[in-house]
């Protein structure tokens, strides 16, 4: 019976192991072929069309994208819709992976202000349900391999290990339904250690080997002094000011959206246009904002403290006209975006140290989105160092703690 009984758990680890290995590879398979499909489209056809191309390519995307809404539904789900399906039914149904995956890709290819990590997790959690139907008759235990698959993706997507083991304990089903995993909570830690390892490995294993991938950029050099001490106020202030400007845009399209009714078409169109307008105005305001970030490190100094702060605010104001105007995807990224551009540009205002300014802000600003002070910071240590945790916490209480009016608590955190 015992010896059953280890043989059980021995198989149920390895298959948590594979299946978050299967989870990083096919998160890594998706953004490799987003790669592709920007590279292709942002590279190779703008010479044909010169500097309003993003107008050309955004409302061709856009159209594409309304046409898909209206023939297949309203895919990806967000985030915050997946894991709460997978965590009150213990799987997520997976008879439409096919049109998750390119719902998913399309706004991406066309320079949506929006994340990935929507749809990867959708299609990830119905990968991991289909592998967990298919084991069952070993033990109850294999249903858990879509929550245990889904925190695996969300480690390999934005590469910060905490961010996964937190992403399934916050908020969790009660002990004893019949969704908790069985084992004790020491073992459920090393389930957890296993998928993500699993899911990082495979991720950084095929980036090494054929490129591809999606990461922030790791800011490890600050300092705080004096000046840092002093701004650190009007800096979190500012960011956590940006913070409830996306929860009151995202109420506002949202609002918007829902009189426009079943006009998927439509809808598309106009975050398109609206898209490629502030694009060409402000070019780092499209995208996810990895690259941009990246980006961005290079030319701040030389873009100007208003040029920084209008292209972070703008791209707290795009993103939520593209999730709710049918482009469909996450706000992470471009949220972590907006507060570095932000960041930025109050650097330049206060000569205050450039990686101070971007942890406060940037903290401030997640912290205003998600409402969730601690997740906010297990998921900036995949860019920010652990020496500036003091500063992330208080900054992203501060943005969590600026009340919402009830209208607007209905943001896509």
């Amino acid at each position: 019976m015992k010896a059953a009984k280890f043989a059980n758990r021995s198989l149920f680890v390895a298959s948590v192991i594979v299946t978050g290995a299967i989870a990083g590879a096919f998160v890594w398979f998706l953004l490799f072929v987003m790669n592709l499909g920007i590279s292709f489209i942002w590279e190779k056809m703008p010479a044909h069309f010169g500097p309003y191309f993003p107008l050309a390519a955004c409302l061709v995307g856009g159209l594409i994208i309304g046409l898909f809404t209206k023939r297949f539904g309203p895919y990806p789900e967000d985030l915050s819709e997946v894991m709460a399906k997978v965590k009150q039914d213990g799987r997520y149904e997976y008879d439409k992976l096919g049109t998750m995956s390119i719902a998913a890709l399309l706004p991406l290819f066309f320079g949506g202000s929006i994340g990935p990590e929507a749809g990867l997790t959708g299609a990830i959690a119905g990968i991991c349900t289909w592998v967990g139907d298919r084991m069952k008759r070993f033990g109850s235990d294999f249903k858990q391999l879509t929550s245990v698959g889904t925190m695996a993706a969300l480690s390999a997507i934005f590469t910060a290990p905490l961010f996964g083991f937190a992403a399934p304990l916050y908020g969790g089903e009660p002990e004893g339904s019949e969704q908790t995993i069985t084992l004790p909570k020491t073992s459920k830690l090393v389930v957890y250690f296993c998928a993500i390892a699993g899911a990082l490995g495979a991720l950084m294993g095929l980036s090494s080997l054929f490129g591809g991938g999606m990461s922030l950029p790791h800011y490890s050099n600050i300092h705080v002094g004096a000046t840092e001490v002093v701004w650190f106020l009007p800096l979190a202030l500012i960011g956590a000011a940006g913070g409830w400007l996306f929860c009151a845009f995202d109420g506002c399209f949202k609002r918007a959206s829902d009189k426009m009714g079943d006009r998927p078409v439509l809808k598309a169109v106009i975050a398109g246009l609206a898209l490629a307008t502030m694009g060409i105005a402000l070019p780092f305001t499209m995208f996810a904002g990895e690259v941009q970030t990246e980006q961005l490190n290079e030319v701040w100094m030389s873009m100007g403290a208003v040029t920084l702060l209008a292209t972070g605010f703008a791209k707290v104001a795009i993103t939520p006209l593209c999730i709710r105007f049918g482009w469909r995807g996450g706000h992470f990224f471009p949220v972590i975006f907006a507060g570095v551009s932000i960041g930025y540009g109050m650097a330049a205002l206060t000569g205050a140290d450039p990686v101070f300014c971007l942890c406060a802000c940037t903290a401030a600003l997640v912290g205003g989105v998600m409402r969730q002070p601690l997740m906010t910071v297990l998921l900036l240590f995949l860019c920010f160092p652990v020496k500036g945790v003091v500063v992330m916490i208080a900054a992203a209480a501060l943005g969590a703690a600026l009340p919402l009016p009830k209208g607007l608590r209905t943001t896509t955190s």
